[in-house]
């Protein structure tokens, strides 16, 4: 059996306020001066935007960590403070998966690999002549 919903009536009726020669009051709006844009189909959700981190300089450390917290206890490493643009930390991302076999992610200046990987990455790292530390336990 197929339920339906009932059927909205429409009151023809004046409303209260036509009846009464008064108009409802509008939602409060900020001032002219305070609005500001929170959407752009070009960058999403400015609200969530944070100021951009400056690159590290070439002589910066990167820092390869393990990380469970999160990720229902599920080992993930994460490598930070390559200074690299978007570009080159995508391709870097692409060439330590293929080391390691696991999948991962280059996001927001930190590239995420499934798995405990930390040798591995540290390994690659220093043949690329980067200064790497593993940080945390």
């Amino acid at each position: 059996m197929i339920r339906r919903r009932p059927r909205r009536r429409i009151s023809l009726r004046p409303s209260r306020h036509e009846m009464a020669g008064t108009r409802p009051l509008p939602l409060a709006s900020p001032p002219v001066g305070d609005r500001r844009v929170v959407w752009s189909s070009d960058e999403g959700d400015l609200r969530k935007a944070r100021a951009s981190r400056p690159a590290a300089r070439d002589g910066g450390r990167v820092r390869v960590r393990r990380e469970v917290a999160g990720r229902r206890g599920k080992a993930v490493t994460t490598i930070s403070g390559v200074p690299l643009d978007d570009a080159g930390l995508r391709d870097l991302a692409a060439r330590l998966k293929k080391r390691c076999g696991v999948g991962g992610s280059a996001k927001g200046g930190v590239i995420e690999l499934q798995g405990d990987h930390r040798d591995v990455v540290v390994e690659v790292l220093r043949a690329d002549g980067y200064d790497v530390v593993l940080a945390g336990g």
